[in-house]
């Protein structure tokens, strides 16, 4: 039981919160590209990639993982990405700071989903079954070549029009 929840539940609801982290990072970003603020929809990210990434540390796992370095990691990455947006308000560097911040996690998101996938999926499966097989490398090579071809894009496009709308909620 984690918070009343069966180790099922909470999954589930990990797996929700991922997802809406998911969801939510990718239209940010498409924001980014086209140079929009999207302030509640940069929190709802925000929320949702902390939350996903606090609650992974939840689970019964014994010893350091993988999984709970990316965790860390991405809480710190989250943390800058949270000062760039609401205390400096994306002024001058924190502006590609944020970008790169925010896109660094949502990336984390986006590699778990695909090794998640890659685990439960049972053709993916197949494919990968030690996850370190030439379709899951490719897979997530594209996804981290995408991911800075468009972080680059995202860094020099996002530019808010209003430094002092960006903390607005």
């Amino acid at each position: 039981m984690i918070f009343g929840l069966s180790l099922e539940n909470f999954t589930l609801l990990h797996v929700i919160i991922s997802l809406i982290a998911i969801v939510s990072g990718i239209v940010v970003l498409i924001g980014m590209l086209r140079s929009q603020q999207m302030p509640g929809l940069t929190a709802l990210f925000l929320l949702t990639t902390i939350l996903t990434s606090a609650t992974g540390f939840l689970f019964p796992i014994h010893g350091f993982t993988p999984a709970l370095g990316v965790g860390a990691i991405s809480l710190a990455i989250l943390a800058v990405a949270m000062l760039a947006a609401y205390v400096k308000r994306y002024v001058g560097a924190w502006r590609w700071i944020y970008v790169v911040a925010a896109l660094i996690a949502l990336w984390f998101n986006v590699f778990v989903l695909i090794a998640q996938a890659f685990l439960k999926v049972a053709s993916l499966h197949a494919l990968a079954p030690n996850g370190n097989e030439p379709p899951f490398l490719i897979s997530q090579g594209v996804t981290l070549v995408v991911f800075v071809v468009l972080g680059i894009i995202a860094a020099i496009r996002f530019r808010p029009a209003s430094l002092a709308s960006a903390v607005a909620y």
